[in-house]
């Protein structure tokens, strides 16, 4: 199939399950476009910007979201237990059942409470699949192309923020000519859910990850299904395949004679662990703190501050969403062959200019009546989409997802996950009134902690292109069983005689061929 996709069953099962990536991204942007909507404000009784009693609104518009990122994070959390105990697949599924029943919620609200408390059901569904999925994309990846496919997340996820600003943009429309409808902000929040229930209905074909299959001591299913997924054109008996499975299988052996049973708070429990937990929970609140959730949650209020008007700021988000599509097919192409170092380094430096160019331009032209000044303001927060797309929106799943050991991925992705989640809180939460009350001065606290981050990548954060999730052990001090990538001569001689065991009719999922196996080697090596 090429360089970037074994065959067409694994692209379409991490297409097909990003789906649910798509229905979060929606659910999390949403918000941005529905406080364009006047029949959302009358409805809730809300004071639009600009009339008094803003101060309250500005306060109830940034709790929507505090409460959604706060049921995000508690999605996050149960994703530490549910992915190992119930399986990934298990995990989507009860995500997007609680996403889709959260989305209904959203859309029939009758008033501020009622809404608060659908916008946090329908967080906790979203939390699981933001959480979940990336993880299982990386399980079910060859090693070669799991950035490409992690990226297929980040892909779906800027399609779902474009839905979410184009449907947002067509039905103002409705309002603007004169109709006392909700279904201007009704039905952009229940459609929410479309995406997630497609995924449901599809998602009993979905394999389960082959690693979580090993890790109950489910081997035969486990060699069956990282068969099927990683299937190559011109290899007659699976032989990399193989090579694949035999890892995974030895290094599950070498983890259970160190420690037989994983904790809940193992993630915690060493030093190499702790480590990840530093570089996962960095970089979320580091992202967090570019300011992009600023943007895409509140660009139009930052564009009726720069004297736009009208249908214009919600033309503009929605323009400046779609722009996040092909940064992040630009990610899937060539992340793997960059590295995510490069990638996250590149767009660290590039948003920062952006937030500077900014913070200057809105300090000068804000509250003027130079015009062109206050569109001038503009480009940046278009400069600043370009490198977050492209540098950071799929790569922060795929660099979190790799970097824990297969029996504590589940904890590491939602320890990373929950911070993400607690640094949006204080984020979307401060940032309407912040952005009402000291507004340009906004970017520079987002410009701060940015301007920190590019020596904290280049210092601390390792490379994992190309390697497969058990050599990537290696960068932490855990020792890895057996290398996938560089090899020595001396594994693979084991690699060889594993695949010969399989081709003679053995089965490497039973554990006396795999002891086989590594007696073979170890006698050739005293020989």
């Amino acid at each position: 199939m090429g360089k970037f996709i074994p065959n067409l069953f694994n692209l379409a099962v991490v297409v097909y399950v990003a789906l649910g990536s798509t229905s979060c991204s929606y659910g999390l942007a949403i918000l941005g476009s529905t406080v364009g909507q006047p029949s959302f404000y009358k409805s809730l009784k809300l004071a639009p910007q600009g009339e008094p009693g803003y101060e309250r609104t500005a306060s109830l518009i940034g709790a929507f979201n505090g409460v959604g990122a706060a049921g995000a994070c508690i999605g996050a959390i149960i994703n530490s237990w549910s992915a190992d105990a119930l399986s990934r697949k298990l995990t989507i599924q009860i995500g997007a059942i609680v996403l889709c029943i959260g989305a209904a919620l959203c859309a029939a609200s009758v008033n501020v409470g009622m809404f608060i408390f659908a916008r946090l059901f329908a967080g906790v569904g979203i939390g699981m699949l933001v959480t979940c999925i990336p993880m299982y994309q990386a399980e079910v990846s060859t090693p070669e192309s799991r950035g490409f496919m992690v990226s297929m997340h980040g892909i779906m996820f800027a399609v779902g923020y474009g839905l979410s600003s184009w449907i947002g943009y067509g039905v103002y429309f409705i309002s603007a000519g004169g109709s006392e409808s909700t279904f201007p902000w009704r039905f952009p929040l229940a459609f929410q859910a479309a995406p997630a229930l497609l995924m449901l209905v599809g998602s009993p074909w979905l394999p389960y990850s082959p690693r979580w299959l090993m890790m109950k001591d489910r081997f035969e299913e486990a060699e069956a299904v990282l068969k099927r997924l990683h299937d190559r054109k011109g290899e007659v008996n699976h032989e990399t395949a193989i090579k694949e499975f035999y890892q995974m299988r030895r290094q599950l052996e070498e983890d259970r004679k160190i420690k037989s049973t994983v904790s809940t708070f193992e993630v915690f429990k060493t030093a190499a662990n702790r480590k990840r937990v530093a570089i996962v929970a960095a970089m979320m609140w580091f992202n967090m703190f570019t300011g992009v959730l600023i943007i895409a949650n509140y660009a139009v209020l930052l564009f009726t501050q720069l004297g736009l008007s009208g249908s214009t700021p919600l033309l503009l988000l929605a323009i400046w969403i779609t722009i996040s599509f092909p940064g992040n097919v630009f990610t899937a192409l060539y992340v793997d062959r960059w590295g995510r170092r490069g990638f996250m380094l590149v767009g660290a430096i590039g948003i920062e200019v952006s937030l500077i160019l900014e913070c200057v331009l809105q300090a000068v032209y804000t509250g003027t009546s130079n015009t062109a000044g206050q569109k001038a303001a503009i480009f940046p927060i278009f400069l600043f989409i370009c490198f977050w797309s492209s540098c950071f929106d799929a790569t922060q799943y795929l660099y979190m997802a790799e970097i824990f050991p297969t029996a504590i991925r589940g904890q590491g992705t939602a320890v990373g996950m929950a911070n993400q989640f607690a640094a949006q809180i204080i984020i979307l939460v401060a940032g309407p009134i912040a952005l009402n009350e000291i507004g340009w001065k906004f970017f520079l606290v987002m410009a701060c902690p940015t301007a920190v981050y590019i020596p904290v990548i280049y210092f601390f954060f390792p490379e994992t292109r190309n390697r497969s999730l058990e050599d990537i052990n290696a960068e932490f001090g855990d020792k890895v069983a057996v290398h996938y990538y560089g090899a020595t001569a001396e594994e693979q001689e084991e690699y060889a005689q594993a695949v010969d065991v399989e081709h003679h009719g053995g089965v490497l999922a039973t554990k006396g061929d795999l002891s086989e196996v590594v007696h073979h080697v170890e006698h050739a090596e005293k020989s």
